[in-house]
């Protein structure tokens, strides 16, 4: 009778720890879940946010519009050479006269004042403008290719970080996740593992053991954690998207 009491007994204090045990872990995971679980947006959503908030891709869009506008006025630059230009003086003018008559010359003059005026059409054709106006055309061409390049190039290596950023903030928190859980594990085995000691069924090297098991765990957590918050920071600053 004695002993079906007693191994009733050490069945109870089994079945207690497992049920601590259990809730502990449970409560170690919701407490995870808070405070780690991330809504995190579609990859294609925060791609489009990082093109829209990118500062180097707007400056080069914003290069284009220069590379097209030389270009339209390099095809333009022939009419620098074809105007209007138009004179107006006002002051004292010296008007001379000669009356031929017979063999006699008079010659009258005088002194007016009044205004002269002048309007007139010009067209100058510099050789050299037009040997090289084609060759001015090819370059303006050129740079807006090259222009339009280097967005293309800065579009695909945005979209190449948001994906490397994503991917990694995804797998930190995973990471944290299992830390997480290894954590509750470790701080329950010493729970139990502390009783034990001071019931005087362990000895002290193996509570020492533990004891540094449970803080290598709890520093492995930390740094997870550490790691999993650069992560979320390095994606919100590519997307300006504040991920909560």
């Amino acid at each position: 009778m004695r002993t079906i009491i007693i191994l009733l007994t050490f069945l109870f204090i089994a079945v207690a720890n497992i049920s601590t045990v259990n809730a502990q872990d449970m409560n170690v995971q919701d407490n995870m879940d808070n405070s780690t679980k991330l809504l995190i947006p579609k990859l294609n959503e925060l791609i489009d946010s990082a093109l829209v908030n990118n500062g180097m891709l707007k400056y080069r869009i914003l290069e284009i519009e220069t590379k097209r506008s030389n270009l339209k006025l390099k095809r333009r630059d022939w009419t620098r050479n074809f105007g209007v230009q138009a004179d107006t003086r006002y002051g004292t003018f010296d008007n001379f006269s000669s009356n031929v008559s017979g063999p006699n010359t008079t010659t009258l003059s005088s002194y007016t004042k009044q205004m002269n005026y002048g309007v007139g059409l010009y067209l100058k054709i510099p050789v050299f403008d037009v040997i090289n106006r084609k060759s001015n055309i090819k370059q303006a061409k050129a740079e807006l290719a090259q222009a339009k390049s280097l967005v293309k190039f800065q579009e695909d290596e945005i979209k190449e970080m948001v994906i490397r950023y994503y991917e990694d903030l995804v797998l930190k928190q995973d990471l944290l996740e299992l830390q997480a859980i290894n954590l509750g594990n470790a701080r329950v085995n010493m729970e139990m593992v502390e009783k034990e000691f001071r019931n005087g069924l362990i000895p002290i090297y193996e509570y020492v053991r533990i004891s540094d098991i449970t803080s290598r765990v709890a520093s492995e957590y930390e740094k997870a954690k550490s790691e999993f918050l650069v992560s979320k920071k390095l994606l919100e600053n590519l997307t300006g998207v504040n991920i909560n």
